[in-house]
């Protein structure tokens, strides 16, 4: 599905739901939206999760119909994977044969939980899987080559929205990736503490909705600089306020649109 989130181009949930965990989940806008669209009669959301943690239409619900949705894309596109769940969610089937089989998309995926991404992703027995369910759905035509490890084509990142959570960043490092990206967002607080080394690209970005918490400018151009020195892509989403567009996204008088360039194969 075509999106309006800046660094993206399609988003594509074959999985939806989640639970909060950490202090960027309190005011979700994926929770808000499922519970809007249950009460609109949207099929994917209709499993209400704890409500102490998730919420109406917010439950984990898996969607084999819609994944193969990406197969029918024939002209390659930046695709957000699950953004209304998270991909390492304990109970997200960890399917990785759809992302190899259509080398032409890029795959972002980001997660709340990357200590679950190292020891998925290094077991050899987990990758042999990956090529056999692509067998399995005849995914992969008969002269394609098995693509290499880690995936080209799939990004890797982690929400890191205060400097308590830094260390999901170490986990991000120790899993193999073609990228690996953090997302800032929403920004709650300075990073001191985070370690750069290895990270390809940062998004950045302030809280949106009535609810909305503030971003000093000051931990923004903070990372735009640290980025800038360790030679990590940064990307600008926004300021927040009531809606994501409140306050537009310009630093410093022009926008920051990097983007990584992904290690050769």
């Amino acid at each position: 599905m075509s999106t309006a989130i800046e660094w993206t181009e399609e988003t594509w949930n074959p999985t939806t739901g989640c639970d909060r965990i950490s202090g960027g989940c309190d005011n979700c806008y994926a929770l808000t939206l499922a519970k809007r669209l249950k009460g609109m009669g949207s099929a994917k959301y209709q499993t209400d999760g704890d409500p102490r943690t998730s919420g109406p239409g917010f439950g984990l619900a898996v969607h084999p119909g819609a994944l193969g949705v990406p197969l029918h894309w024939r002209a390659g596109r930046r695709v957000f994977v699950n953004s209304m769940s998270d991909l390492f969610h304990a109970k997200v089937p960890r399917e990785f044969a759809v992302m190899a089989a259509t080398p032409q998309h890029t795959y972002q995926v980001l997660t709340k939980r990357p200590e679950r991404m190292p020891r998925i992703l290094n077991d050899l027995s987990w990758r042999s899987s990956v090529y056999l369910h692509e067998s399995t759905l005849n995914l992969r035509g008969p002269a394609r080559d098995i693509p290499t490890w880690p995936l080209p084509n799939v990004w890797l990142g982690t929400s890191i929205e205060s400097d308590e959570h830094v260390g999901r960043a170490d986990a991000l490092r120790a899993t193999p990736a073609a990228v690996r990206f953090i997302s800032a967002e929403p920004l709650l607080g300075p990073l001191p503490s985070l370690d750069l080394t290895g990270i390809d690209w940062l998004i950045a970005g302030g809280e949106s909705g009535p609810n909305a918490r503030p971003m000093h400018p000051a931990w923004v151009r903070d990372l735009r600089d640290r980025c800038q020195a360790a030679g990590t892509a940064f990307f600008y989403k926004q300021w927040g306020g009531r809606t994501p567009k409140a306050n537009g996204r310009e630093l410093d008088g022009r926008t920051w649109d990097e983007y990584p360039t992904p290690a050769p194969a």
